[in-house]
């Protein structure tokens, strides 16, 4: 399965749920509960505005996101957070690609 992400995508995946953009609660649930809203920011984060990164596979993708989030809290001399089971279940439902 494919998966990808893009400023675009991720509006979207917020409109068909009824959620805003500032509605950090509702985002905690969509993106998996506890820190979902800070994983959404970081595929937000992640994408340069008007592109769209995309993967071969889950495993592609989680180790995509793992890395930005190490280069990020490098930068900031903080220790990288690791995204739960929950987390990476949810946004990788939330990014597949239909066939």
């Amino acid at each position: 399965m494919h998966y990808s992400v893009s400023h675009h995508k991720l509006k979207l995946i917020l409109s068909a749920q009824g959620i805003k953009t500032g509605d950090a609660g509702a985002i905690d649930t969509l993106f998996g509960g506890k820190d979902g809203y800070y994983w959404f920011g970081t595929l937000r984060d992640m994408c340069p505005e008007g592109k769209t990164l995309s993967w071969e596979n889950q495993y592609a993708l989680v180790n995509a996101v793992q890395a930005h989030e190490n280069a990020t809290a490098e930068e900031d001399e903080m220790k990288p957070q690791v995204p739960s089971a929950a987390n990476i279940a949810a946004f990788s439902k939330l990014l597949a690609d239909p066939i």
